[in-house]
C-alpha cells in the first residue's frame, strides 16, 4: 500500500482475538496522528470482549472491519459490531426504528461503528502509518457498505467519528447527525487557581464553596493511576457503578471482570478518583489518559454527600488535567450543570448510512431541522459561560435560577 497500490482483501473479524494487537494499535496510531485515544487500543476493546461486556448476548456481536495487503498485512480497521438494540451508544435513534418498522420495514439487526458505551470521538476509520490511508479509509467505507447489502441490514451507524472521518463519510452519503456534549479546556492554567482566576466572581464563589464543603463533610479524594490501583479498589467501584445503574432504573453494561481487566492491561492510562470518609471508600470517578485529553466516564457513590459529585468527576479531573499538561478534559454526554463548573458545550457528530432511499430521505429531512435547533441550543448554552465577560462577550441572559 506505500507504493500507491489497492487494498486487496477486506476481512470481517467475529472477535478482537483475531486481530494481532500489534496491528491493531499501529493503525489506532496512525489515525490519531499522536493524539492517543485509549478506547480504541487492543487493550481496551478486547476487555469489552473477554469480560462478556459487548459480546453477541449483549447484542454487541463484533464485526470489525479489516483491509489487509495481499501479503496479508493489517492495513486498517474499523471497530464494528452487529447490534439487536440500540442501547449503549448515546446517539438516540430509537423514534428512526419505531418509525421504520412502523412502515413495514426491519431496523435491527444494525451494524455500529463505535466503541461500545463509549461516547468519546474519535477516529472510527483506521488506517497504519505509511499505508495510503485514502485508498484504506475508502475501503473501509465500501466495506462497511458492502457487509450491509450482503446481510440485507437496513442501516449502518458510525458515532462520535472525529472530523476527518465524519467528512470522508458525508462524502460517501452517509448523513450526518449533531450532537453536544461539554468540554473543559485548559487554557494554559499552570494551577486550579489560575483556572478559578478566570471565572465571574459568583462562580468562583460557588465553585470554592463546593469544594470547602466536601472537605469540611471529612471526605478525602485520592486520585490512583497504575501501581496504586488495587483488586479492593475496583471492588468498591463496581459496586458504586452498579449503585449508579439501579438508582436510574438502568442496566450496567460493563461486567466486574472488565475493570480487572483494564486494570491489568492498562493501569498506567487509568486515573481512577476515589472519595474516602474516615477511611472508608464512598464514591469514584473513571477516567482514561489520552495524550492531550482526560476522559471521563463512569462514577458512582455510596450515601448522599453534598457536591461530592462535582469534586469527583469535575473538579479532580480539571486539577489532574492541569497537573498532567493535558488540554481538555471530556465529561461525556448530558448534563447542563456542568457549564457553571467550566464544561463548556462542544458540537459531536455521527454519520448514517441508510440503505432504504425513502427511508433515508425522511431521515435526512428530520435532520435538517434538528441540526438547526442543536446549533441554536449551543449557542445559547454558550452565553451561559462562566468565564469573565469582555467588553467583545455577547450580552448573558440569566440562567435558570439566578438573579442579575
Amino acid at each position: 500500500m506505500a507504493d500507491g497500490g489497492a487494498p486487496a482483501v477486506l476481512k470481517v473479524a467475529s472477535e478482537l482475538d483475531a486481530v494481532h494487537p500489534g496491528d491493531w494499535d499501529a493503525c489506532v496510531a496512525g489515525a490519531c496522528a499522536g493524539n492517543d485515544n485509549p478506547f480504541l487500543s487492543h487493550a481496551f476493546l478486547s476487555a469489552l470482549e473477554h469480560s462478556k461486556s459487548a459480546t453477541a448476548d449483549t447484542g454487541w456481536l463484533p464485526q470489525h472491519l479489516l483491509v489487509e495487503d495481499d501479503h496479508g498485512r493489517l492495513l486498517g480497521a474499523a471497530p464494528m459490531y452487529l447490534k439487536s438494540h440500540s442501547y449503549g451508544e448515546y446517539v438516540f435513534d430509537h423514534a428512526w426504528a419505531d418509525a421504520y418498522e412502523r412502515a413495514g420495514g426491519r431496523y435491527y439487526p444494525k451494524l455500529q461503528m463505535a466503541v461500545p458505551f463509549t461516547p468519546v470521538p474519535g477516529p472510527r476509520l483506521l488506517a497504519r502509518a505509511g499505508s495510503d490511508r485514502e485508498l484504506v479509509v475508502a475501503a473501509l467505507i465500501h466495506g462497511a457498505a458492502e457487509v450491509a447489502a450482503q446481510n440485507r441490514i437496513a442501516t449502518v451507524h458510525a458515532t462520535f467519528p472525529h472530523a476527518a472521518d465524519t467528512h470522508r463519510l458525508e462524502e460517501a452519503g452517509w448523513l450526518l447527525r449533531t450532537g453536544q456534549q461539554y468540554h473543559w479546556v485548559n487554557d494554559g492554567y499552570g494551577s486550579f487557581d489560575d483556572f478559578l482566576a478566570a471565572l465571574a466572581s459568583r462562580k468562583r464563589k460557588a465553585i470554592k464553596k463546593e469544594r470547602r464543603a466536601v472537605a469540611e463533610a471529612g471526605i478525602t479524594m485520592r486520585v490512583l493511576t497504575g501501581e496504586e490501583l488495587k483488586a479492593h479498589h475496583w471492588d468498591a467501584f463496581y459496586r458504586f457503578y452498579t449503585s449508579t445503574s439501579d438508582r436510574k432504573w438502568g442496566v450496567p453494561y460493563l461486567t466486574r471482570a472488565f475493570f480487572d481487566e483494564i486494570g491489568r492491561t492498562l493501569a498506567d492510562r487509568i486515573a481512577l478518583v476515589v472519595a474516602e470518609d474516615d477511611g472508608r471508600l464512598v464514591a469514584g470517578a473513571l477516567n482514561l489518559i489520552g495524550a492531550t485529553t482526560l476522559y471521563g466516564r463512569n462514577w458512582g457513590c455510596y450515601g448522599h454527600y453534598k457536591f461530592l459529585h462535582f469534586e469527583a468527576c469535575y473538579y479532580q479531573a480539571i486539577e489532574f488535567a492541569i497537573a498532567r499538561g493535558l488540554k481538555t478534559v471530556e465529561a461525556g454526554a448530558q448534563g447542563q450543570h456542568k457549564i457553571q463548573r467550566g464544561y463548556l458545550p462542544t458540537p459531536t457528530y455521527s454519520a448514517h448510512l441508510i440503505r432504504d432511499p425513502h427511508f433515508r430521505d425522511a431521515v435526512a429531512d428530520f435532520l435538517k431541522r434538528e441540526t438547526d435547533q442543536v446549533h441554536w441550543q449551543i449557542d445559547a448554552l454558550a452565553t451561559h459561560s462562566p468565564f469573565r465577560r469582555t467588553d467583545s462577550d455577547p450580552a448573558r441572559a440569566p440562567w435558570c435560577g439566578e438573579e442579575e
